[in-house]
């Protein structure tokens, strides 16, 4: 079936227009105008900001959530819980999230090349832009810890080591030998710098491939990428589950979960997946990647079915053993959310977004198929997966003082829109058929 191959421009280049530009430039516009008004708000101690009400419930928040070990360091901290706070926390959610998506963008070339997987090749160019917004992302991670360190993280408080101090915390100090500022700020450079070195490394093999630099050995790169790919999985699987630890869950300092990296892992991908599967869509609307038929449309739509399954599966059996086990330190994360009134619609949000609409939206092979489908189900599911980044994050930091409104819509549109423009820039450099790589003929004849 080779000859259908030449039915397509492998030359094809995404120009990034103006009417692209102008489209993301108004999403950023909008997210700049949410983020001011809910900013002004937040100021003013409107809707946003809940007010001042909440600091007592704050300090009384801490006292019960920490045993009493706490709440004199958050009573005496109260004042540092203000929309300031509210900016850095939300600054560090999007952080957290995009770096995972753009991260996903080379996971997902990674376990291409190690399955060797053909029906992809021809899509490979929108992973590849996905992961160039990873330095970005990172450095927007970094800069927000830098300010915002100990607004996020109680455990970074000194006294709560302290035998002599009133806010000694014995089950914090226990944790001291992992969660001490020189071993996590160490574990946090080697995660962003290897996950950006890798991605270097493998954008180098690819241009290799484009530009044919070697012909006398046409399949080196393509080998040379399976073995990078595989040592990168291993080490991708271990740091995205302390990064999980470190940036996510000790948050809720006291609070712990066995499957937590599992879960946390479960939310990019998807989230990665859905972007991936939408850019593809994008570009097919515009009329580009004319090679792209239903079944490359029906493979990702099962990529982020079977996945949004699989997230689902991970979400119950945590929530299910901390419910059934009924032991206090791991019940506390679920109560401080199912208790509270700004928080628990999140957890039902949450599942409505990233299992019920992805699950019976995609349920058929039909849907798989209808770009509006895959479209209408990808953006839920992003925004969804913000959603619970957001609500793994804003409880533990902001407890009764935190909220959703216009400053966090504006905040996540002004990264989607940064978000967008470098994958769109990044798109437009190269052509958008990798036509060197080895099974790209598999890819441009892929049906079933």
């Amino acid at each position: 079936m080779a000859h259908h191959a030449e039915h397509f421009d492998l030359d094809e280049k995404f120009d990034f227009s103006s009417a692209v530009k102008k489209k993301i430039f108004t999403i950023l516009i909008l997210g700049l105008v949410f983020a001011v008004i809910g900013l002004i708000m937040l100021i003013m101690g409107g809707n946003d900001s809940h007010g001042a009400h909440g600091l007592n419930g704050m300090a009384s928040d801490a006292l019960a959530y920490s045993g009493g070990a706490a709440g004199t360091e958050h009573g005496g901290h109260a004042h540092a819980v203000t929309w300031v706070t509210r900016v850095k926390v939300n600054f560090w959610i999007n952080s957290v999230y995009f770096v995972g998506l753009s991260l996903i963008g080379a996971f997902f070339i990674a376990i291409q090349y190690v399955a060797m997987a053909g029906w992809s090749a021809g899509l490979r160019r929108i992973p590849e832009a996905i992961f160039k917004f990873l330095p970005f992302a990172a450095v927007m991670l970094v800069i927000t810890f830098a300010v915002s360190y100990h607004d996020i993280f109680h455990w970074t408080d000194s006294s709560l080591y302290d035998k002599n101090s009133p806010n000694f915390d014995a089950i914090i100090a226990g944790k001291a030998g992992f969660l001490n500022m020189p071993f996590y700020i160490t574990r946090s450079v080697i995660y962003l710098g290897v996950w950006i070195l890798f991605t270097f490394l493998m954008q180098k093999q690819f241009n290799k491939e484009e530009y044919n630099l070697d012909p006398s050995k046409p399949n080196k790169q393509f080998f040379t990428l399976v073995k990078m790919s595989a040592g990168f999985i291993v080490f991708f699987g271990l740091s995205t589950s302390m990064a999980a630890w470190d940036w996510v869950m000790s948050i809720d300092t006291h609070w712990f979960s066995t499957m937590f990296g599992w879960y946390n892992f479960a939310s990019w991908w998807v989230g990665g997946l859905a972007t991936i599967t939408l850019t593809v869509v994008y570009l097919k609307e515009a009329g580009y990647l004319k090679f792209v038929n239903e079944a490359h449309l029906h493979d990702l739509g099962k990529f982020v079915f079977g996945f949004s399954i699989f997230w689902t599966y991970i979400w119950f059996s945590q929530f299910l053993l901390i419910y059934y086990a009924n032991i206090s330190e791991e019940t506390v994360y679920f109560i401080d959310r199912l208790s509270s009134d700004k928080y628990a619609k999140f957890i039902f949000i949450n599942l409505i977004f990233n299992f019920i609409f992805p699950f019976f939206g995609l349920m058929t092979r039909d849907a798989k198929r209808k770009m509006r489908i895959l479209k209408l189900v990808c953006i839920a599911v992003i925004i969804g997966h913000w959603l619970d980044f957001y609500q793994m994050i804003m409880p533990g930091t902001l407890k009764d003082q935190g909220g959703f409104g216009f400053f966090e819509i504006g905040i996540f549109l002004i990264f989607a829109a940064s978000f967008a423009y470098v994958i769109a820039m990044n798109l437009a450099k190269l052509p958008l058929i990798p036509k060197n790589h080895p099974l790209i003929k598999e890819s441009l004849n892929h049906h079933h």
